[in-house]
């Protein structure tokens, strides 16, 4: 038996592999069950009784040490195989990006309506979304008893028992960030004016209780409504092509006088009739009007020297036009099937 272990333990000493398979073959033919060392085990009842101590040490140096050679080839063969680089990869060769993200509908129509108004002039001004009565209300010639103070319809911070000059509440429209600009700033201002908006609407495929606008403000010497129906004509056309129509119809706002509701033709059906123009042909997809005297004055402008307009839309309707979406509350499901429509779009 001796001679046996001694001739098994020169074949373990002397084995060398970097292959995980003749590594496995050696598992197999030296440690498994049916292996050479288990063997020698199994013989190991036929030993003489007084051979038995130094063949019991023999065999387990001869186990331990076939285990160490496994153990050790193994790290060395995986070490090896982690580190190494396949001469075929080309590693200056560009990742290829999957699954790559887009920007959401909103902000790809939010971009691009910023990015007509800068083309003629105007800058972008941010403000606030909760907002004191001040500039919500007051400054822009909203009476006490108009109906947008009405908990129904804004979303208010402080309680009933608050004075109205104190109130705060969540903005119901961006207009209050064109009477931060008129407050601390001097004519000539041209701005648009984009951002998130709150008010207590019951939510449907048509509303929602939170949504996007772009209000935009020009004030300088001699503006006049022909100023706005030209800037407004630009935008349509620059936005939703040059065969598109436009129309204006009186309207009423607290703080534009004269006031107007601004159509274009639907894009959808041609102007022939549909469901989303209500068989009209027209789509109304913005309000605007030139700024009320009253306005003016109460952000310390003088609307004897001054003159100008404003204007405001809602970014989910210009989308839905846009994209032909027939149900507003897609945009705030983060549903990735939707998402996905709008990959590659900027």
């Amino acid at each position: 038996m001796k001679e046996k272990i001694n001739e098994i333990l020169q074949e373990v000493e002397s084995f060398a592999t970097d292959s995980l398979d003749k590594l496995e073959e050696y598992r197999i033919g030296y440690l498994s069950k049916k292996g050479k060392i288990p063997a020698l085990f199994g013989d190991f009842k036929n030993v003489v009784p007084e051979d038995r101590k130094e063949m019991g040490q023999l065999l387990n140096e001869l186990k331990n040490k076939a285990q160490s050679k496994l153990n050790l080839l193994k790290d060395e063969i995986t070490t090896k195989k982690e580190t190494s680089v396949d001469d075929d990869i080309d590693l200056t060769r560009p990742v290829e990006f999957r699954d790559v993200g887009t920007r959401h509908p909103l902000s790809i129509v939010r971009r691009q309506i910023l990015d007509i108004f800068d083309r003629i002039g105007y800058t972008v001004a941010e403000g606030p979304e909760i907002e004191n009565d001040w500039h919500n209300f007051s400054a822009l010639n909203f009476p006490e008893e108009h109906p947008a103070r009405d908990m129904q319809d804004t979303f208010f911070v402080s309680d009933d028992k608050t004075p109205s000059a104190e109130k705060i509440a969540l903005r119901t429209h961006t207009s209050s960030v064109q009477a931060r600009v008129m407050e601390n700033n001097k004519p000539p201002i041209r701005v648009v004016a984009p951002g998130r908006v709150f008010r207590n609407e019951a939510i449907s495929a048509r509303a929602h209780c939170i949504f996007h606008q772009v209000e935009g403000l020009y004030i300088d010497h001699n503006v006049s409504f022909a100023d706005l129906k030209q800037t407004l004509y630009y935008f349509a056309r620059e936005f939703f092509g040059e065969d598109t129509k436009v129309r204006f119809r009186p309207s009423y706002f607290p703080f534009t006088e004269p006031s107007a509701e601004m159509d274009i033709s639907c894009k959808i059906c041609g102007g022939k009739g549909c469901k989303i123009c209500k068989y009209s042909g027209w789509v109304e997809i913005l309000g605007c009007g030139m700024v009320d005297p009253n306005v003016l004055e109460s952000n310390n402008i003088d609307s004897k020297e001054y003159t100008g307009f404003a204007f405001g839309m809602g970014i989910e309707r210009i989308t839905m036009l846009k994209y032909q979406i027939n149900d507003l509350r897609l945009f705030f499901e983060n549903d990735i099937r939707f998402l996905k429509q709008f990959e590659g779009a900027f």
